[in-house]
């Protein structure tokens, strides 16, 4: 296998803005990227890209040394050895899990005693074993997007795109198709491009998360360091629950922000240092009787915790949470115990 490269990436319509600009990023042998962002960043048309379906404006995509499409050539999509996750599904009814699962070997000419072999160890892998000659009609949801991994699997193929596979899943069965990925990437060994706008996905899933937006990586690193780290407001707004504030801060101040730098910040003379944008997430903000007081606008029982929004003297607004209960228009104060300077 190879490292799948985008060099310089772009596609575009003919309708204005470019539907991918300027795209690179490099995704290791083996490794699980999921391109992150809301509806009509350019994900999906990056996926597609990468499938055949589209041809680049500019740019090209590799896989090792083997250019798989620029705006000159295209690879066919059956020639690259892809195998691809729809969002539907996309299973044949009148077939059975077994000969669905085994559908691209026979129409690669895979037959006889080695084609029984590959569906079995595919269906095995995803654990349908048992449900071999049940058809996709007699199936849960979570089971019929099992047979398509096993399809996928049955090839061995280089790069596994997947087009977010679990949005027509209910919650319990998000879980527990998550589970299901994992096992199926440490199993196949196989590099997965995984497109999706729920971050909870990108990061449980994800060895590395592109975040994106209007046709533009903004950032892509490990999920720790992405949730962490945020480069910009854009990606610290999409990447898990937060607040941003503007606060007053020494040039001199660290990224990294503890409540010892942040606390003169609250009282600080307009002008004195120039503000700057600081991500403060919810489980940093903790009660504390000597910290800033702040009012309670709004709180919401989550099952294990309440949900607080709280209001800072100068109107800005902090999330927190609780295990007790807080009454709207009490006074909470808080220390901020880290923050990160974007």
């Amino acid at each position: 296998m190879a490292k799948l490269i985008l060099n310089r990436l772009s596609k575009s319509f003919g309708t204005g803005k470019p539907a991918v600009d300027d795209v690179s990023l490099t995704v290791r042998d083996g490794g699980f990227l999921a391109l992150l962002g809301p509806s009509g960043c350019g994900k999906t048309t990056i996926l597609r890209m990468i499938a055949g379906f589209e041809q680049p404006t500019d740019g090209a995509i590799l896989l090792g040394e083997r250019v798989l499409a620029d705006a000159g050539n295209m690879v066919p999509p059956e020639r690259r050895n892809m195998a691809m996750v729809f969002q539907s599904y996309a299973l044949w009814p009148h077939m059975t899990v077994a000969d669905n699962a085994g559908y691209p070997l026979k129409v690669r000419g895979i037959s006889g005693e080695r084609y029984r072999r590959k569906v079995a160890d595919a269906l095995a892998t995803v654990r349908l074993e048992n449900y071999a000659d049940r058809r996709p009609s007699e199936l849960s949801g979570g089971q019929r997007q099992r047979v398509a991994l096993a399809r996928c699997l049955v090839t061995e193929p280089d790069v596994v795109l997947l087009d977010e596979p679990l949005a027509n899943l209910d919650r319990h069965l998000r879980q527990e198709m998550e589970e299901t990925f994992r096992e199926f990437h440490a199993t196949s060994g196989a590099t997965m491009v995984y497109v999706t706008h729920d971050q909870a996905e990108a990061m449980a899933l994800a060895t590395d998360v592109a975040v994106m937006s209007q046709g533009k990586v903004l950032q892509m690193a490990a999920p720790a360091e992405l949730y962490a780290r945020p480069e910009g407001k854009l990606v610290g707004s999409l990447v898990g629950q937060g607040t941003i504030l503007s606060l007053t801060l020494p040039e001199s101040a660290p990224r990294a922000l503890d409540w010892a730098t942040l606390s003169p910040a609250f009282s600080a003379r307009e002008g004195v240092s120039p503000r700057s944008d600081i991500l403060v997430r919810p489980q940093d903000v903790i009660a504390d009787a000597q910290g800033i007081g702040c009012r309670v606008t709004n709180v919401l029982y989550e099952g294990e915790r309440y949900a607080l929004r709280l209001t800072l003297p100068d109107g800005q607004v902090l999330r927190a949470y609780s295990r007790e209960p807080a009454a709207i228009g009490s006074t909470f104060p808080v220390v901020i115990r880290s923050a990160w300077r974007l």
